[in-house]
């Protein structure tokens, strides 16, 4: 019996089908994952979500797009359905329905789903997320695509995948059937761009402007990536905590496989971070792993060397220095990690401390500890290597990429449902309008405090001109100075010279009158005088002639010699 045809019993007992399929769990989630859908969540089920009066009850359906009317039940008051890819696309997939083949579906029947980023270029937490997301859903049959202004490696990365990018909403051709929104901006053109479609919103950091949540009727539910973006949703920008879902970080558990056990010391370390150089935080590890005998590498944007294939390096190490998806890598590879990053320093990751800091994604929350030496030194000598290893598993066990695209596809699938039996949204341009009121004073605040930092930069440029200018000039004046003394310096040692000449010449005057007096005192002429003076009568004489002498012309330098001789 065909879809048009079928009667209001049937349909009622399609739905009782449905909701004991939710029961059952895991069996539900082997048929959504062969349906290309993943598992439905314990709001709804597909197509036929709770609360949902059975359509048989409101009119007998005869084609498709009625059928789907019913599907929306009271809440579209029997008016026409609105011309969105979306809807006839997700309800025909949430019902296992076939779909028209002129429609262009994916592969079994799957979804179109438009990632928004604020960026596609470097390497980065988010950037990557939709990487290893997009590359998941592909994979599952859905058709992903990547919406950016900014396209760069990781856009490179995702076309050799195969997963359409574009950095100008007029590429798409046909509209998206849900809008996994990442950054505020993108999402919101997006959201407007495409009228009708509905919206997730997953908020990746707690302090980036970008990741400040939008507002808007269609964003049916908000992810936030851990506790921190949790409580930035619900307690900063007030969105209700029963449309917000943590769903944690994941890693790809194929790309980054185990290593071989750790020895029990470590010997190599790796500080793996964009942000890591020596004006962060590598001084202190680099100094706390030199007092425990480690070598140490740095691998990062900011460090001159990031690595577009990680997995293949970090099984190299035994410690790792890292936050965030950093961390959750290493610790997948197994590695011991101690929770590090321009920030702060943090713990090292144990099997007790595991829960909490998993549950703050590894990041700032965790990073509470000046960056000192002895504060790494103290992590470092936690290291254990069988813990490592208990820690590693569990990562492998509870954080792979499948279970956490099985709970994204199960959150698309919530918001399909609610989303299609919903009344008609002709709110978009309302929504713009309360968009542009939050983001204008939004963006005027960022203005402002940018307008201040410049100021700020400017005042503290001119202080530094003036100095530098002050610092000029002394150094001109010394410079002065030095000239001035090494003339002084010259001079000098020119006089230097004469007076060590001039000394020469009196010492070869000396010795020669040493010489010649020599020869003068053993002369007979001398020998005789010396007779003279010691006879008495004749010495007194001799010396009161040199008294008068003396006394006349005087010689006061012959008086010594005279008495000594005399004496």
């Amino acid at each position: 019996m065909s879809a048009g045809t079928r009667s209001p019993g049937h349909l009622a007992g399609a739905r009782r089908r449905g909701l004991r399929a939710q029961a059952r769990g895991d069996a539900c989630l082997r048929r959504a994952r062969r349906r290309g859908l993943g598992r439905p969540h314990r709001d709804g089920v597909r197509g036929l979500p709770h609360r949902v009066p059975a359509p048989g009850l409101r009119r007998r359906a005869t084609r498709g797009p009625a059928l789907l009317r019913m599907l929306r039940g009271a809440a579209g008051h029997g008016r026409a359905l609105r011309a969105s890819a979306a809807l006839s696309r997700a309800l025909r997939a949430a019902r296992g329905g076939a779909t028209p083949p002129d429609r262009g579906d994916g592969l079994m029947g799957g979804l179109r789903i438009l990632i928004t980023n604020n960026s596609l270029a470097m390497r980065a937490g988010s950037e990557l997320y939709v990487r290893d997301l997009a590359t998941a859903l592909l994979a599952r049959g859905h058709t992903p695509i990547a919406y950016s202004t900014e396209l760069g490696d990781v856009a490179r990365e995702l076309r050799a995948a195969t997963v359409p990018v574009i950095d100008d909403l007029e590429a798409l051709g046909a509209a998206p059937d849900l809008i996994h929104g990442q950054h505020h901006l993108e999402t919101m053109t997006a959201i407007l761009r495409f009228p009708g479609v509905p919206a997730i919103y997953v908020c990746h950091g707690w302090a980036p402007w970008q990741e400040a949540p939008p507002r808007s009727p269609r964003i049916l539910r908000y992810v936030a990536v851990d506790h921190a973006c949790r409580d930035r949703l619900v307690f900063e920008h007030g969105i209700s905590e029963e449309r917000v879902r943590v769903l944690f970080n994941f890693v790809d558990l194929e790309r980054f496989g185990p290593r071989a056990p750790l020895p029990a010391r470590p010997a190599r370390a790796l500080v793996f971070s964009n942000t890591a150089s020596e004006h962060t935080h590598v001084g202190a590890v680099r100094e706390a792993c030199a007092r425990a005998g480690i070598a140490l590498d740095v691998v990062g944007r900011d460090a001159g060397n990031p690595s577009s294939s990680p997995e293949a390096l970090l099984g190299a190490y035994d410690l790792v220095f890292a936050k965030a998806r950093a961390a959750l890598e290493a610790l997948a590879v197994g590695a011991a990690v101690v929770l590090c990053d321009a920030a702060g320093a943090g713990p090292m990751v144990t099997t007790a401390a595991l829960d909490r800091v998993r549950a703050l994604n590894f990041g700032v929350r965790t990073l509470r500890e000046p960056l000192a030496p002895e504060v790494i030194a103290r992590e470092i000598a936690r290291y254990d290597a069988a813990d490592a290893a208990r820690v590693s598993r569990r990562i492998r066990a509870e954080a792979g990429r499948e279970a956490a695209v099985d709970e994204i596809v199960g959150i698309y699938g919530e918001v399909l449902a609610e989303h299609a039996r919903r009344p008609e949204d002709t709110e978009d341009t309302r929504t713009a309008s309360l968009y542009l009121q939050w983001l204008g004073p939004f963006l005027k605040k960022q203005v402002t405090q940018a307008e201040r930092t410049a100021h700020h930069l400017l005042v503290e440029r001119e202080k530094f001109r003036v100095e530098g200018e002050r610092l000029c000039t002394e150094r001109d004046q010394g410079l002065r100075e030095r000239d001035r003394l090494e003339v002084e310096r010259s001079e000098l040692q020119a006089l230097c010279e004469q007076e060590r000449a001039h000394s020469d010449r009196l010492r070869d005057e000396r010795e020669r009158a040493l010489a010649e007096l020599a020869i003068l005192r053993g002369s007979t002429t001398f020998r005789l005088r010396d007779r003279v003076l010691e006879t008495p009568l004749l010495g007194g004489l001799a010396r009161l002639a040199l008294r008068v002498a003396k006394s006349r012309w005087g010689l006061a330098a012959v008086r010594p010699r005279i008495e000594s001789q005399s004496g």
